[in-house]
């Protein structure tokens, strides 16, 4: 199983495996960094240029390959449990889903381990490390960093997720009731009445 650089499990043996498309892939199958940051590194934004800014992946979807790939969550859903986040507006709760890091970026590259590092090499074509996350719930999340639990196991959402969940749910429903003027005034003289 793949490892965090502080050593802690991410869930999977090849985070490439459960990778989703690349967060720089337009709809219309060209590359944005390409377009957009052709001067970070000009010798790929030229290639591209050179092929339309095609997509040099395709529809192979060997990601690997990409020195630019990155692949990240949109943290709306856990991806072992399915339990959904519930943000409430103006409160600094911590969320329900989180980002979980199956690999990093080149910033954490001097940290990989010798069997990621050795395997690459093997295989040739990685030109990563590339980001890839994925979202996990804060329960998921830590099962995962804490023992052999992997993101792709058959589970259920925790007693204590699904209560935390409820009580958000329950939250922004009273946050949103909507109560006419005509209602607000016979509640308030109802309070007067009773406190005459």
């Amino acid at each position: 199983m793949e490892h965090t650089p502080d050593g802690t499990p991410v869930g999977v043996d090849d985070p490439y495996a459960v990778a989703g498309i690349c967060d720089h892939l337009t709809d219309d199958g060209r590359c944005r960094f390409a377009l957009e940051r052709a001067r970070d590194d000009p010798a790929f934004g030229a290639d591209r240029r050179a092929d339309g800014y095609a997509c040099h992946v395709g529809t192979d979807r060997d990601w690997k390959a990409c020195p630019h790939y990155r692949s990240t969550t949109d943290g709306r859903e856990c991806r072992r449990c399915g339990l959904t986040e519930v943000r409430l507006a103006h409160d600094d709760a911590r969320p329900l889903v989180e980002e979980h890091h199956l690999s990093y970026g080149r910033g954490h590259s001097e940290q990989r381990d010798e069997s990621t590092r050795d395997r690459n090499e093997a295989d040739g074509a990685d030109t990563g490390p590339h980001e890839i996350t994925v979202a996990l719930c804060r329960w998921c999340h830590a099962k995962v960093h804490r023992s052999f639990a992997r993101i792709d196991d058959d589970a259920s959402p925790a007693p204590k997720a699904i209560a935390e969940r409820e009580v958000r749910k329950r939250t922004t429903r009273a946050e949103s009731a909507f109560e006419t003027a005509s209602e607000r005034r016979s509640r308030t003289d109802g309070r007067d009445d009773a406190d005459g």
